[in-house]
């Protein structure tokens, strides 16, 4: 192995000892551990990244994208399927898992899928000398588009039922298990890597094996090392600071275990790859929607609870407002193709969120998120019959005229 790329996978290991060493010795002030744990998260997942993005080479086409995105958020599951695992026997911790859930879906779809357009339009604008204001997604993104927009309809059963059940889960992840046979079916391409990736992708076979194995060890025991703690500490600060612990939990840990997935994202769409990175931010909202969802449930069963998750008042507010954005994205990318325009709206209206944060406004965004989908889709339905119906009497017209 290169001197510079050991080098460069020890000082990022190194980074997560000081969490395993507060894990095996005791505990500290909350405010410390939440940086202590969150760093050593988001370290975790960049070597999960680094290793996932290796491993294409060993990995052929969609199935590569659709398990790099699984693997990028992780951490994430781990906090999120603890928290509802916690719930089983501690009804305090009901609402967190619902909360991480729609915050880390949230995310990825109101700020992820926006700056990937902004930063590849502006790589496409620089390379073509003109302004380019649409990212054109490639026809294979129909397949994550398709499973994404069953997963949105399936999501609003959610808020209609004010829980999150067994039955439900079991269809979700039935779901996400038909999305990965879907992918694997896919045709071979060759992986576009960059940095570390690029380098322990061209590595010999055998080390390279041993390598990735080894990262996603490593990632693994920080992951498990930090979870528990990690959302404690996230608790406990938001309790010593005043902070609403809710809130903590709905933004800070996906930010932090959804990082590098949005680093990777971004690095793709710097080089006007648009199409790779936002397959890869679809490919992780659809798993997010069927095989996240689709835990929680188990994992509150497997800590003590019942067949379903209850929401309360407020967690019905919020899945409700996570799955009209989640149908908004669809509309919005059904056609494969994303407007500099959309992109700006998906965005305002993930940050108007933060600045009108009550019960009212939440069901009012929902409302505007809801309508703006159903005129979208609308508009485009009767457009595509419009054409067809066009197409049909040309047709007709031709064979009129050669009789």
């Amino acid at each position: 192995m290169p001197f510079a790329l050991r080098r460069k996978l020890v000082l990022v290991t190194t980074a997560a000892v000081p969490a395993v060493l507060l894990r095996l010795l005791g505990h500290g002030p909350a405010p410390v551990e939440l940086l202590v744990y969150g760093s050593a998260i988001v370290v975790a997942s960049f070597l999960l990244a680094w290793a996932a993005e290796a491993a294409q080479v060993d990995i052929s086409g969609g199935l590569a994208i659709a398990i790099l995105a699984l693997i990028a958020v992780l951490p994430e599951y781990a906090i999120d399927l603890y928290f509802a695992y916690t719930a089983g026997h501690d009804p305090a911790y009901t609402s967190y898992a619902a909360a991480n859930m729609t915050g880390s879906n949230r995310l990825l779809l109101g700020l992820g899928w926006p700056l990937v357009a902004f930063v590849t339009l502006r790589a496409l604008s620089r390379k073509q000398g003109r302004p380019v204001r649409e990212l054109v997604l490639a026809p294979r993104r129909r397949v994550e588009l398709a499973f994404l927009g069953v997963a949105a309809a399936l999501a609003f059963v959610m808020p209609a039922t004010r829980q999150i059940h067994l039955a439900l889960a079991i269809v979700l992840l039935l779901l996400f298990a038909g999305y990965l046979w879907r992918v694997a079916r896919g045709g071979v391409t060759e992986p576009e890597l960059i940095g570390t990736p690029k380098r322990i992708a061209e590595l010999p076979r055998r080390p390279r094996r041993i390598t990735v194995a080894g990262l996603f060890v490593i990632a693994a025991v920080v992951v498990l090392a930090s979870a528990e703690p990690f959302a404690h500490a996230l608790i406990g600060t938001g309790t010593q600071l005043g902070v609403d612990r809710f809130l903590l939990v709905q933004w800070l840990a996906p930010l932090a275990s959804e990082a590098p997935e949005f680093i990777v994202a971004i690095l793709l769409a710097r080089r006007g790859n648009g199409d790779d990175a936002m397959g890869t931010l679809l490919s992780s909202k659809v798993n997010q929607w069927t095989l996240l969802v689709g835990s929680i449930p188990l994992a509150y069963m497997l800590g003590g609870g019942g067949a379903s998750l209850p929401l309360d008042s407020r967690q019905v507010e919020e899945v409700l407002l996570t799955a009209t954005q989640t149908a908004l994205g669809f509309a919005v990318l059904v056609q494969l193709r994303f407007h500099l325009g959309a992109a700006a709206a998906l965005l305002a209206l993930f940050v108007v969120q933060f600045a009108l944060p009550g019960t009212t406004a939440r069901l009012v965004i929902s409302g505007i998120y809801a309508g703006l989908a159903l005129f979208i889709l609308t508009r485009r339905y009767f457009a595509r019959r419009r054409s067809v119906v066009q197409v049909r009497a040309e047709v007709l017209q031709s064979a009129v005229a050669r009789e």
